[in-house]
């Protein structure tokens, strides 16, 4: 039977045919290495390796045996791997929910950064709509959820804020506020805004068709232009801040570091703009 120490020792030797090289990388000394050679040599009964004062070569014995241990070598490696990952809890399915157009691809990209860092972790975006997102991430349906709509439910953790940006009105073409740069929270007064319920979608046709205004993120208008609707900005409100949501009791390892990968792709993106 092959001791590991020596299939990692007489395959890096066969890499780089230089014993000194081989030493620094199995970080022992080069007598550790020709020793452990010479002993391989005689378990298999033949020269492994062809010595000079100049170069080190493979035999045809042992070009044959570096071709077929290269093969559980990295078989080894890779359960290794399998296994830190397992304990880890960076495996399996990872069901991710997003509410409006502008989520999703914030998602994807970071479930691509994630799945670089985690082959063991594989992720599934859908998208939700706003009345049933709460629910489906209780019933466990998605455990994330991305969302401008948050939380104060003991039951619920909100991450960090993964992208905040100008808070925005969206209001039926006709609607006097159609024809103003901006308006203020004090204006709303009287105005009908309509709840947060079904589709971005169906609000917009309730706000198109009169039935009121509603307040949005500013990547609403580059995703949901209507002939119908006007946007116009708020002056005087709060940002919109999309965050992760997920159960408290429903914390794993491969929500965090899938939080830890969405929160690495905007921290360049907001250092790049200033921060804006």
């Amino acid at each position: 039977m092959l001791e590991r120490y020596e299939l990692e020792t007489f395959l890096t030797l066969a890499e780089e045919l230089h014993f000194g090289r081989t030493a620094e990388r199995m970080h022992v000394s080069t007598a550790r290495v020709s020793q452990t050679i010479k002993g391989l040599e005689r378990r298999v009964g033949a020269p492994l390796f062809n010595r000079t004062s100049r170069r080190v070569e493979l035999t045809p014995i042992g070009h044959r045996l570096a071709e077929d241990l290269r093969p559980a070598q990295e078989l080894i490696a890779a359960g290794v791997e399998r296994a830190v990952r397992s304990a880890r809890g960076v495996t399996g399915i990872l069901r991710v929910g997003f509410v409006g157009a502008a989520g999703g691809q914030l998602l994807l990209d970071a479930a691509e950064l994630l799945h670089s860092r985690e082959p063991g972790c594989e992720v599934v975006v859908r998208e939700v709509q706003l009345d049933d997102a709460v629910p489906r991430l209780l019933d466990g349906e998605v455990e994330v959820l991305l969302t401008c709509f948050l939380s104060d439910r003991d039951d619920l953790v909100t991450g960090p804020a993964l992208v905040t940006e100008a808070r925005m009105l969206a209001v039926p073409s006709a609607h006097p506020f159609a024809d103003q740069q901006s308006v203020s929270v004090e204006e709303l007064a009287g105005v009908a805004v309509l709840p947060a319920a079904g589709s971005f979608q169906e609000i917009l046709t309730l706000v198109g068709a009169g039935r009121g205004v509603f307040p949005i993120g500013a990547h609403m208008r580059r995703y949901y232009m209507r002939p119908d609707v006007a946007y116009v900005l708020f002056r005087d409100a709060p940002p919109v801040q999309w965050r992760l949501l997920w159960r408290t009791d429903g914390a794993t390892a491969r929500i965090h570091a899938f939080a830890a990968a969405a929160q690495d792709l905007v921290i360049p993106a907001a250092a790049g703009t200033g921060g804006a």
